[in-house]
């Protein structure tokens, strides 16, 4: 499936590494900061997050916390702390078993989605607690594309002070993780959110990656319309299916929906820097 411009997804990876870590030691210290705290789940993009957090602050000010369900492959665990032993940083385990058990004890009909989202919202409750506890910021992992699809739990991994991968594609943060020296064993395995047995995100999708990653650049950065991009070869329904999450989940992307009611309103016409005042 070509592109009108094929090098998009192609990035700049000494270039793009160093401005990213510029980023967050600029971001994390000019709000009073000097710390960030992440989870560390064994998959590709909390660990180009962590990278990226060491390279931008020293091992010594970024903590990394893996928080695993009952369920959990064990070798998310043994991913995480192969990035771990490679930064030099000491993991620290806080199973979420007894959170996640307490709650769907009262609740036993949970769907699948109900259970997922309440994984992923304990894990944000133990990496909030060691922000206040380490004085820390907490560290965004979400990337582009997962934002972009709505592929996320509000209040759960979408939650964070700052997110050096907001900007990336999924494509892109291989990439890069490639480039920083992430384990092959974490880049080549296939993404999971690893919420249940076998639960895999490009059969959810139902699509790859590298698929929906050049659809969206044509959609997204090119600004293709639909019919330009089914002329490039892309299949209508994909077009749609993707067209109609981007648009449904556009109020994950953005803070909660204020009615206008006084002369300054905080998320329409109250508008500053988000270091103002430091």
């Amino acid at each position: 499936m070509p592109l009108l411009t094929p090098d998009l997804l192609t990035l700049d990876a000494p270039l793009t590494v160093k401005f990213l870590q510029l980023f967050l030691a600029e971001e994390v210290r000019k709000v009073g900061f000097q710390r960030l705290v992440l989870g560390l789940s064994g998959g590709i993009d909390s660990a180009l997050a962590a990278y990226l957090a060491v390279g931008a602050l020293g091992r010594e000010n970024v903590r990394v916390v893996s928080m695993p369900y009952k369920l959990s492959s064990p070798d998310s665990l043994a991913h995480a702390q192969l990035v771990a032993d490679d930064l030099g940083l000491e993991m620290l385990v806080e199973p979420i078993t007894p959170m996640v058990d307490a709650y769907l004890a009262t609740h036993a009909d949970a769907s699948k989605l109900r259970q997922g989202n309440l994984m992923a919202r304990m894990r944000m409750v133990t990496l909030y607690d060691h922000s206040a506890a380490w004085n820390a910021l907490v560290l965004g992992t979400s990337n582009k594309t997962e934002l972009l699809l709505g592929y996320g739990t509000q209040h759960g991994d979408l939650a964070s002070a700052l997110n050096p991968l907001g900007d990336l594609y999924k494509t892109q943060v291989r990439q890069l993780s490639r480039h920083v020296g992430v384990p092959a064993a974490v880049i080549d395995k296939p993404p999971s959110a690893d919420l249940w047995e076998g639960q895999s995100d490009e059969a959810e999708l139902g699509f790859t990656y590298d698929e929906v990653d050049r659809l969206l650049v044509a959609l997204v950065d090119e600004r293709r319309s639909p019919a330009e991009v089914e002329a490039l070869g892309f299949a209508r329904p994909m077009i749609d299916q993707v067209l109609k999450r981007i648009r449904l989940n556009q109020f994950k992307r953005r803070t909660p929906l204020l009615p206008k009611i006084s002369a300054r309103t905080l998320d329409k016409d109250f508008h500053y820097l988000r270091d103002w005042g430091s």
